[in-house]
């Protein structure tokens, strides 16, 4: 189902918090020291991990969760994810001095320094595992802790310089948020959430290959090998297009498992059909060899960020 690729390449390492550093982080105005400490957290991204916790929640309650117990879920599943990403930006100080789209991370400018980020990250990994133990419970906790693991070590240490495969298997981390608001209701598991595990498994790598094509300079530029890089982009397309039909068949099994009802197999099946067809038109334009601006290869990013918040909205219902 999917390319298999090896890549390394060494990087040279630069210091960060000196890269366009001319005052020590310390004598920066406190308003922007704190927002840098928030963006250590990728809260754009820690957003659509909500999003698929709290539906989940809906459908593990069968009904409309505790408040009090969403909230904590949802501040534990921020700081636990807001940790993993903090670790990862202080492993990938170096090559986010060297990539465009990183450029201006916290560490990369100075404004936070590379021992301070990762007292930061550390201390959101404790906090986040320790608040959700003693006021949710210690599945939710492991689980979490685990989630955060995994993105740190396997993906950002292990994965993430070494194979094209790294955003297939180093996108569990991102799946784990769909068992953790299973487990916050009924402090167990279940079929439900492990379907929609699979879901967004399928999801990460057709959501993730536009952006990659369209960076692919980026990633090429400090060694990292992201599918696109390594291949061309009929072969990325034609790897898209079966990620994204394995998902939408998969997001389908929740009906017939008993879980969810018309309205939500009408969504899935409306967004899905509407996911096919342009993941088959990217297939199209890149068979077609279009460079450029018109491969509209961030179409498709666009639309898979809507097409999970679309699902998982429906789950609730």
């Amino acid at each position: 189902m999917s390319l298999s690729g090896v890549c390394v390449t060494a990087v040279e390492s630069r210091p960060a918090g000196l890269i366009g550093t001319k005052q020590s982080p310390s004598r920066r105005p406190v308003g922007a020291r704190v927002m840098a400490f928030v963006a250590l957290t990728k809260p754009r991204i820690i957003e659509l991990l909500l999003i698929t916790t709290v539906p989940v929640m809906f459908l593990a309650q069968q009904g409309v969760p505790d408040l009090g117990l969403v909230l904590l879920t949802c501040l534990g599943g921020y700081l636990s994810a807001g940790g993993a990403n903090a670790l990862n930006m202080y492993i990938d100080r170096d090559i986010d001095a060297l990539m465009d789209r990183t450029s201006q991370r916290p560490l990369v400018t100075g404004m936070v320094s590379p021992r301070e980020c990762l007292a930061f990250g550390i201390s959101l990994a404790i906090g986040s595992t320790l608040l959700f133990g003693l006021t949710v419970n210690w599945l939710s906790a492991w689980l979490a802790l685990g989630a955060l693991l995994f993105y740190v070590v396997v993906y950002t240490m292990i994965l993430k310089r070494r194979t094209s495969q790294n955003i297939v298997w180093g996108g569990i981390a991102g799946c784990m948020p769909v068992l953790i608001g299973w487990s916050a209701v009924t402090d167990s598991l279940s079929w439900a959430p492990v379907v929609l595990f699979l879901v967004m498994f399928f999801w990460t790598p057709p959501h993730y290959w536009p952006l990659s094509m369209k960076v692919r300079e980026d990633y090429a530029r400090v060694g990292v090998p992201m599918l696109p890089v390594i291949a061309s982009n009929k072969v990325v397309a034609r790897q898209i297009v079966i990620y994204s039909w394995v998902m939408v068949a998969v997001s389908l099994l929740l009906t017939p498992l008993g879980y969810t009802g018309w309205f939500y197999t009408t969504v899935a099946l409306a967004a899905g059909g509407w996911w096919l067809w342009e993941a088959h038109s990217l297939q199209n334009r890149a068979k077609a060899e279009t460079e450029g601006g018109k491969l509209k290869e961030m179409r498709l990013f666009h639309w898979s960020i809507t097409y999970v918040s679309l699902l998982f909205v429906a789950v609730a219902v």
